[in-house]
């Protein structure tokens, strides 16, 4: 229990008002605000726009210790917003908060005169509330997070609003910048989305001669609010009065690009280019070594120095479309023109680069960089950047350009007068084809054609949408090369944006797949049936003519081998994430074979058909070469061999029997991968000519099982988790099938800590045991569909 020690009949409302004030809120927005006459419990009753808060004493987690903070009374009972005394907890119940009647709120506990007097920070962020700085008091407000779930001590991380040079928020671990929401720019922040449907909230920005800030407000009735968590994800969390639970409505991180200064200066980040980082037009790697081996920390230097002051007058070149670079280093002016802006520019030598302050009706006021360009990327967004460059670069790409121009046009010419005639024909042809192709009848049924130009027809699928081939077109810019997201056995994977803007990715079966209509059917009718939250989820299709399209939920990491086999992007996967993807592998995988209404043996399970979504959970993708099946003993055989080398099983690749055992060998060899970081059929070492599954085995033999651990995790590893893991791993990969174990075995394992059988030789562990299969054709990452077993 605790004490509030009122020292008139009023003063309850005065501490409901004071701490308003502390959490940033503008009262005169406020419905009401009040307390309850009678405090009950060591608890006060608030209501602030219409939402019942708490005030008084709690403990966090598992921790004994008290603070006072502020919650959320009628929903998610201990969600706590705002706590007064971070890094002086009291220990016992002797807590009291005390508000003379010279205005000075305080914390007593026993003997100890002043605990904690009002003058905090926060890790959360509410509608109404500011981050930002009081220019006349000099005190800032910013979010920092709890050092841990059970400790709301000021932790590791925080988000400012910097206001050195033109204001933009950044994300900070200790000592080192993780990241950045660009500048205000007249319609939002400069490297986030403009939302212009968004009718849940509105970001705003103030800066005058009293304060600079960010806040946000809501526009509907719901219940927002941003965190920064323990672990430095900042989220935007909505509550779901449905299943009375918050969700993650947005992730500030979104992708590898996001990663401050990823490519160095005068480097530019693209998450839609593999690697992702360019030079600007005129610049060229600084260590092209390093550069080459993905380390672009260096970044870039420009091919031909500038020339300002030797009166040849240096140009600037457009970058269109952009988040522009740290602004901690710029000048800037409010009432400029962009013309203005670039004259001011021209005539400081120390001037890189310019742009609009605000991006609104053509652009006004000028934003100038005075060093280095640093956190550049490409973004679909309105605003363009001017980069400085010596005048004769900027000729020859111009030149360059004018060159390219007049080979378009004449290209142009020619292509139009040779292609005049073939119109007529084409359209007749059309035409003709027209009234022979069948069409797309009511909401469930779609039609396409087979080899023998027949008409099929798929089951009801009531819960799935057909979507029309020109949504589909639209969303990825006509199957642009520049939303092209990766290749697969299906086909191409573009990035698409639908017209309510969700994103979407978007399989098109390429005309050269040796897959078709019955793994189209087949992905569609089955993964339709499937729910899971390890599991890929398909939005929709679309059947048009030949056109066989799969539309599902978008994927902001891409899939797991993007990130385990690239040298630099692995060092972003630290052991308890990968320990987290093997749980929700195995997990997914279970689901399939014992807990979904279909049994399904996937069949092609690998690095690749791993999807990871913002919060770096794996999703299981690619369902074209999946299987039903009744029973867990249940051994098919089929003539017709799928899947990829290096993933499947012996009794499968020779004799074709699979069964759910087939999977389970896939998941073992997934695990020896995603522990050591090379793939299984490209591993090598200098000491033998085994595969990652033999040289796995010959470890585990010498009770080295360790030396299997990637260098990048020895930081970060839990020893028994790595040992245990591997260990499962050779259970999984065993030669014959019945030794291996059931999915539910493995996830039992993988959460327990008994003793763990031991495992006999793996299969396939050494190159000379693949020689009966290299009769066989094709043995690289793509999906194999036509081998035939002897």
């Amino acid at each position: 229990m605790f004490w509030i020690i009122m020292e008139d009949q009023y003063m309850h409302t005065y501490i409901i008002l004071f701490l308003l004030i502390l959490l940033s809120l503008d009262c005169t927005a406020l419905d009401t605000i009040y307390a309850n006459q009678d405090i009950k419990d060591g608890k006060a009753t608030l209501v602030s726009d219409g939402e019942t808060f708490e005030l008084g004493f709690f403990s966090p987690g598992k921790s004994n210790n008290r603070y006072l903070g502020i919650w959320y009374k009628k929903i998610s009972h201990g969600t706590v917003v705002w706590v007064a005394n971070r890094e002086q907890p009291i220990t016992d119940t002797s807590g009291m908060l005390k508000l003379s009647r010279h205005g000075n709120l305080v914390i007593r506990s026993g003997g100890n005169p002043m605990v904690w007097s009002s003058n905090s920070t926060g890790d959360t962020f509410l509608p109404g509330m500011k981050i930002g700085k009081d220019l006349v008091t000099g005190l800032q407000w910013c979010l920092t997070s709890w050092k841990s779930p059970d400790d709301p001590s000021v932790g590791e991380y925080r988000n400012i609003h910097d206001t050195n040079g033109y204001p933009q928020n950044l994300w900070w671990h200790g000592e080192i910048l993780q990241g950045r929401l660009g500048p205000w720019n007249g319609l939002g922040f400069s490297g986030s989305p403009v939302e212009k449907e968004n009718q849940i909230y509105s970001p705003e920005f103030i800066m005058n001669e009293k304060e600079i800030y960010t806040a946000y407000q809501l526009k509907s009735r719901v219940l927002q609010r941003v965190v920064l968590t323990w672990d430095g994800k900042t989220l935007i969390l909505q509550w779901i009065e449905r299943i009375k639970d918050w969700i993650v409505y947005a992730n500030a991180v979104v992708d590898i690009c996001d990663r401050f200064s990823l490519c160095g200066p005068f480097g530019i980040c693209s998450i839609n280019k593999h690697p992702p980082c360019i030079c600007m037009k005129g610049f060229e790697p600084r260590n092209r070594e390093e550069w080459e081996a993905s380390d672009w920390a260096s970044g870039c230097i420009r091919k031909k120095p500038l020339q300002c002051g030797n009166g040849s007058g240096d140009g600037f070149w457009k970058i269109a479309r952009v988040k522009v670079p740290d602004t901690r280093r710029v000048w800037y002016n409010v009432s400029m023109t962009l013309k203005e802006c670039e004259m001011t520019c021209k005539g400081s030598c120390s001037c890189t680069g310019y742009t609009s302050l605000d991006i609104r009706n053509g652009g006004s006021g000028c934003l100038l960089w005075l060093d280095e360009l640093l956190d550049t990327r490409e973004y679909e967004a309105d605003q363009d950047i001017y980069i400085r460059m010596a005048a004769s670069e900027l000729e020859g790409l111009v030149d360059s350009l004018s060159n390219f121009n007049k080979k378009k046009r004449t290209l142009i010419v020619v292509l139009l007068t040779s292609t005049a005639m073939l119109l007529l024909f084409a359209v007749a042809y059309a035409c003709r084809k027209i009234r022979k192709t069948p069409h797309m009848k009511g909401q469930g049924n779609w039609y396409a054609l087979d080899a023998k130009n027949t008409s099929l027809q798929m089951e009801q699928l009531d819960d799935l949408q057909c979507y029309s081939l020109h949504e589909v077109a639209r969303a990825t810019g006509n199957f642009s090369i520049s939303n092209k997201i990766g290749q697969g056995g299906f086909g191409p994977v573009y990035k698409g944006v639908l017209k309510d803007g969700r994103e979407i990715a978007v399989k098109r079966l390429s005309e050269t797949s040796q897959q078709g209509l019955d793994e189209f059917k087949n992905e569609v009718i089955c993964i339709a049936k499937l729910q899971h939250r390890n599991l890929v989820k398909l939005l929709g299709y679309c059947a048009h003519q030949n056109e066989l399209i799969l539309i599902y939920e978008y994927m902001t990491n891409k899939s797991l081998d993007w990130f385990l086999f690239d040298e630099t992007r692995s060092l972003m996967l630290n052991w308890p994430q990968r320990f987290k993807i093997i749980h929700g592998i195995a997990r997914g995988i279970l689901y399939l074979h014992q807990d979904s209404r279909l049994q399904v043996i996937h069949r092609d399970l690998k690095a690749a058909n791993i999807l990871l979504d913002g919060d770096m959970n794996p999703k299981i993708s690619d369902f074209g070469l999946a299987r039903n099946f009744v029973g867990h003993d249940t051994i098919t055989k089929t003539k017709k061999v799928v899947g990829t080398h290096g993933y499947i099983p012996p009794e499968y690749a020779v004799h074709g029997r699979f069964s759910i055992k087939s999977d389970v060998f896939s998941f073992g060899v997934l695990v020896l991968e995603i522990i050591c970081g090379k793939r299984n059929r490209e591993f090598f070492h200098a000491d033998h000519s085994d595969n990652l599954l033999g040289h796995a085995w010959r470890l585990y033999k010498d009770g080295r099982s360790i030396g299997l651990l990637s260098a990048s995790l020895q930081a970060s590893c839990v020893v028994s988790e790595v040992l245990r893991s591997i260990h499962i791993a050779l259970l999984c990969v065993q030669h014959h099938p019945e030794d291996r174990p059931t999915m539910w075995s493995v996830v039992l394992m993988l959460v327990g800590e008994g003793p763990l059988p031991k495992p006999k030789p793996p299969a396939f562990f050494t190159e000379e045991s693949y020689n009966e299969l290299e009769s066989l054709p094709s043995v690289d990452e793509c999906t194999i569909t036509v081998l035939y077993a002897r």
